[in-house]
């Protein structure tokens, strides 16, 4: 019989990270309180502009929820009713939610097995007439492709946004992710890189006609207050999430970094076990959001590290292509065969910048235990 585990090793401590950089963000919060002003004021005003600064673009608006940056992002772009946009189904379910916002028709492409990101030459094959844009999400903490998509997009007069929900700091070819496109879309959900403690979303661009656009949107169209000068919502970064995320875009680098060497223990770790370990190409540089494996028999080793105190995720176990709530977009069983395979094998390990060398060994040690007598290979 199993001996119960002695600890409980988590896929993410966000109460490590609040600890990590505590008096700062008290402080931060506590200069808000003081301020009474808590919506749209110069906390909000300086964090657009020092993380605009950050990812190398000259405008960030600030909005209510990574959803919401993108669903205005498209806004902004245009996209109405009967357009169609092209994303992945292997993505959070928020960037196709974001598409139907709008009114327009998620088109859902598959996506290249050794980094579960947007496959750049299923996307030619699906583009119509009603195309309008492009979104590549940059899953688990990589860039997508964005010379090969934006060489697209160019040639057919097509909007290209970034999801950036997942990829803070994450580099290619030198530049950051959300600095490729007209637009990138950030989410600040406390599991992110870089989390609030709360929702919060920025949306980032370089084109001021865009960037304007966007502000107007975010609060009911207008410019002028009570004035709309076109139909908008409320989607709004509050003055103490704002304050909170300033604090920690000044460690963003340092826990990226964290988290790379972390991951690459991880690798080092696992290796020769039959298993699929993310890889970072070149000229990448990853910040390992989550570090996701790929190994036949996945359900039953989640539940041999769960029976060992040892907590994973599948981000994500059913392609939003296969779900119920998505079934009207026409798809079915074998429309995108990686997407699906992946699926089924994907595994999201522990990992955080505080996490111990002890844990990650401890899961690493589970894992070979588990593969050696399952004698199970990818």
């Amino acid at each position: 019989m199993m001996t119960p585990a002695s600890r409980f090793i988590v896929h993410n401590d966000l109460r490590a990270g609040y600890l990590s950089v505590k008096e700062e963000i008290d402080s931060a919060i506590l200069r808000v309180l003081d301020s009474g002003w808590y919506i749209l004021g110069k906390e909000v005003r300086a964090f657009e502009e020092e993380f605009a600064a950050y990812i190398g673009v000259r405008f960030g608006i600030g909005v209510g929820s990574g959803t919401e940056a993108l669903h205005l992002a498209m806004r902004a772009c245009g996209i109405i009713p009967g357009d169609e946009v092209i994303t992945v189904s292997h993505t959070a379910v928020a960037t196709v939610a974001a598409i139907e916002l709008c009114g327009a028709k998620p088109v859902l492409v598959d996506i290249l097995p050794d980094t579960f990101l947007i496959d750049p030459e299923k996307i030619e094959r699906a583009i119509t007439p009603q195309t309008k844009a492009i979104i590549p999400v940059h899953l688990y903490g990589q860039v997508a492709d964005m010379e090969a998509v934006r060489s697209i997009a160019k040639r057919y007069g097509l909007r290209f946004i970034e999801d950036c929900a997942q990829s803070h700091g994450a580099l290619l070819k030198g530049r950051r992710s959300g600095s490729w496109g007209d637009l990138g879309a950030f989410s600040f959900y406390p599991t992110k890189n870089l989390g609030a403690m709360g929702d919060g979303g920025m949306v980032v661009t370089d084109d001021p006609e865009l960037a304007e656009r966007v502000r107007g949107l975010r609060q009911y169209g207008w410019h002028q207050r009570y004035v709309s000068e076109f139909p908008g919502v409320n989607s709004r970064l509050d003055e103490l999430q704002a304050a909170i995320l300033r604090v920690k875009l000044r460690y963003l680098d340092r826990w990226n970094e964290l988290r790379r060497e972390k991951a690459n223990r991880y690798t080092t770790l696992l290796e020769g076990l039959g298993i699929y370990c993310p890889i970072a190409k070149e000229p990448q540089q990853h910040v390992y959001h989550l570090y996701v494996i790929r190994v036949k028999h996945r359900d039953r080793l989640k539940t041999f590290l769960k029976e060992r105190g040892i907590e994973t995720l599948i981000h994500y176990p059913i392609p939003i292509h296969l779900q119920k709530g998505y079934q009207h977009l026409g798809y079915r069983i074998g429309s995108l065969p990686v997407t699906e395979s992946c699926s089924d094998e994907i595994l999201s390990l522990p990992l955080y910048p505080e996490i111990s060398e002890s844990d990650i060994e401890e899961v690493a040690t589970q894992i070979a235990h588990f593969m050696k007598a399952s004698h199970g290979s990818i």
